[in-house]
């Protein structure tokens, strides 16, 4: 991935957080609003993960709420509840906003009742999966969520992107300076990751994409296109076919696409296509899970921690392969990218420079005069 960082500007973090902020509201999300969707961008860029960061603010969310396929004000609606669940329906508004506040509802409920899970309907997109047990584990609790997608991974022996990139994600508290998070797409790669290799005019490695005749593709420009119409798709995690386990990427997928639809009566599948019969744009109605564990109902959290890092820190001095200088665990390389970013800020190419230049001429951000253009 190195090479994607050829030619970019790095920009301080608390300047793209209020940018965002401001773009936010100036499409019409309220404040409090505007500051969650921002903070889960900024968090993605400060831990390394540029496919769910600020690269995502125009094409993801201001081009959809321009469209009219996304609400800029949330209306959130608990449908169903009992002592420790809740169904939601999030009415096509903010998916950081409905996530954040059902992330909420479910610690809340595991703090009274040892656990609590929240099952989400009609929401969209809600930025990178691992803020929201980050929101747990700084209960002292485990957090889990997961969340469909608009079609793109191909089921095992198929080429039809039929299934999202569905992460699954586990965050869970440790004695250490960063928690155990496990924040991944069940795919090889997720869509996100591609749009970083576009933006820099790289090709993506084989073995992430498949096309319509079964054969590895690497075309990133043509596959972004092709994964819209059908005519490419995302490999499962173990790859193609069944020699190195892609069955098993395809059966998680599956997994977190009936958690996020069937427990809530949401939408999945091709209904998840965003395009309407006549071929217009529609709301992607997405659906989300979150599940919050209260530590204290089952051990002292302090030993729960101390166990959970006596795992990693022999996990991580174990025999290493040849030639190999360290072992890592989940949620470690997001930890080394946050101290090396915290005082550079993110990378920024100019593609999406002038996306956010473009943002700001349109909404007469006229107090944000970039070093950079």
């Amino acid at each position: 991935m190195s090479s994607v960082y050829e030619d970019v500007v790095w920009v301080d973090f608390d300047l793209l957080e209020h940018f965002m902020v401001d773009v936010f509201k100036g499409v019409g999300v309220p404040e409090e609003d505007a500051k969650i969707c921002a903070n889960v961008l900024i968090t993605s860029d400060k831990r390394g993960i540029d496919s769910h960061g600020i690269g995502r603010l125009k094409p993801i969310y201001i081009d959809r709420i321009r469209e009219g396929i996304q609400k800029p004000v949330t209306e959130f609606e608990i449908v169903k509840e009992s002592p420790t669940t809740a169904v939601v329906d999030g009415h096509d508004g903010m998916g950081h906003v409905i996530a954040y506040r059902s992330m909420k509802i479910a610690i809340e409920k595991a703090r009274k009742f040892g656990m609590g899970m929240v099952a989400v309907r009609n929401s969209t997109h809600y930025g990178i999966a691992g803020y929201y047990p980050l929101m747990a584990i700084e209960e002292g609790m485990i957090g889990i969520t997961g969340t469909n997608a608009r079609p793109s991974i191909a089921p095992t022996f198929g080429v039809e992107n039929m299934l999202g990139t569905n992460p699954l994600t586990f965050g869970m508290p440790t004695d250490e300076e960063f928690p155990f998070l496990l924040d991944c797409a069940t795919s090889v790669a997720q869509r996100g990751k591609i749009e970083v290799y576009g933006r820099a005019g790289k090709e993506i490695p084989e073995g992430w994409v498949i096309g319509s005749d079964g054969k590895t593709r690497t075309d990133t420009q043509q596959i972004l296109i092709d994964l819209n119409t059908g005519g490419a798709a995302l490999v499962p995690l173990g790859g193609i076919g069944e020699e190195t386990a892609g069955y098993k990427g395809y059966g998680y997928a599956t997994v977190v696409e009936i958690l996020s639809a069937a427990l809530q009566g949401g939408s999945f599948l091709k209904m998840l296509t965003g395009i309407g019969d006549r071929g217009e744009k529609k709301p992607i109605r997405i659906g989300h899970f979150f599940i919050a564990i209260n530590i204290e109902v089952f051990t002292s959290l302090e030993e729960f921690k101390k166990t959970t890092g006596d795992i990693l820190r022999e996990l991580r001095a174990s025999r290493k392969a040849f030639g190999q200088e360290r072992i890592y665990t989940a949620g470690e390389k997001e930890y080394l990218a946050w101290l090396e970013r915290k005082d550079r800020g993110a990378p920024l190419n100019d593609v999406l420079r002038k996306q956010l230049v473009q943002l700001r001429n349109e909404l007469k951000l006229d107090n944000y005069k970039f070093v950079w253009e």
